[in-house]
């Protein structure tokens, strides 16, 4: 990466706000950066956790190299581990030459592991050694790799301690990764940053959409900033970039906006002690009450990253408690016809998403 590349790309890098938690953080970042310390952030989905770990690299002496996002919710664990670690040709079926891993093509630079807490306990194990060792072990190699030096930030929304207790997280690597632990606050905790982040969404999507968009009126805002927010920041640009596209004319009003977003204003005004709402239940929402298909609701938000695979996991259970642990009811639920039965299956499988049935029956 040219100096001015990597010149632009830092100045891409924002944490937009005013509150005294984005402050806060946007100084953590700043001191964070100065050390080549392991980073682990963590936070709700959507509320930023790569544009923290890009801002620690683009302030780092790092800067001018490479920073490698990977996410390991996307990919089955054999796909994982060649992305991470590279392969040497004719390791498995479609290696036709040898292929660097993100570890060794960001050499001197940063890796950002997303979704931490959803790696397999076996590639847990792979990357404590390369924490260890700083060694590559390439699939399909025989013997030690090569040596590289890169700074790892790792991220996840999941409770990595939790998972410890339970066995489904390595608490060795958990100390390796959480030498500095960063915190990145949800939306609805600096609501006070609501009209920043929608000014500059506006801006921004103004300019690629042609639109003629001026302003959000008043009441429309105070819509906004009342509402709970459970996708974050990630959400709130959603709604941004939506209304841009579909209003036509200057100003957005409250009736242009969801009708969840419309009459959330009194669901704010609860005592706290309610349970805070997900995104795994607004999905399911979605699903069983508008009776929207899985493929069209769940399937593309999370294989385009925008939910976890924690959050789908969630949604098979609440539909197993629904079915009586029955995954046939539970697609015919979810609004699928009789033939994506089996394909709901596979794809629970392939993405490791299944939840056992049997003690919800």
């Amino acid at each position: 990466m040219s100096l001015a590349t990597a010149m632009r790309a830092k100045s891409t890098v924002q944490l937009i706000g005013r509150s005294a938690e984005i402050v806060g953080l946007r100084q953590e970042v700043e001191r964070v950066a100065r050390s080549d310390a392991k980073v682990l952030i963590t936070g709700e989905s959507g509320v930023g956790k790569e544009i923290v770990a890009h801002g620690i690299h683009s302030q780092s002496p790092r800067t001018t190299m490479i920073f490698a996002p990977v996410n390991c919710a996307g990919l089955p664990e054999t796909l994982l581990e060649s992305e991470l670690f590279g392969h040497v040709r004719g390791s498995f079926t479609g290696a036709y030459r040898d292929k660097p891993g993100k570890l060794e093509t960001a050499h001197n630079g940063t890796v950002f592991l997303d979704e931490i807490g959803e790696m397999t306990l076996r590639m847990q194990g792979l990357l404590l050694r390369f924490l260890e060792t700083g060694e590559l072990q390439k699939v399909g190699a025989d013997g030690g790799g090569r040596h590289v030096n890169v700074r790892v930030i790792a991220a996840t929304n999941r409770n990595l301690r939790d998972m410890i207790a339970q066995g489904a997280f390595r608490e060795d690597l958990f100390y390796r990764l959480n030498v500095i632990h960063i915190v990145v606050p949800p939306l609805r905790d600096r609501r006070e940053d609501i009209p920043l982040l929608v000014d500059y969404f506006l801006t921004r999507f103004k300019t690629s959409n042609d639109s003629s968009i001026l302003q959000v009126s008043p009441a429309a805002m105070k819509a906004l900033m009342d509402y709970s927010w459970p996708g974050n920041v990630r959400e709130l640009e959603n709604v941004i970039e939506r209304m841009v596209v579909t209003v036509q004319r200057s100003t957005i009003e409250v009736e242009d906006l969801s009708s969840e977003i419309r009459v959330h204003d009194t669901v704010a005004l609860r005592p706290k002690r309610e349970r805070r709402r997900t995104v795994a239940d607004d999905l399911y929402k979605r699903l069983v009450d508008q009776k929207e298909s899985f493929w069209a609701t769940v399937y593309p938000l999370f294989m385009e990253r925008e939910i976890t695979r924690a959050n789908v996991r969630e949604v098979v259970r609440r539909g197993l408690e629904e079915a009586r642990g029955n995954y046939k009811i539970v697609a015919r639920l979810f609004n699928m016809e009789p033939r994506e039965y089996k394909r709901f299956l596979n794809f629970l499988r392939k993405h490791d998403c299944q939840v056992p049935f049997k003690e919800y029956r």
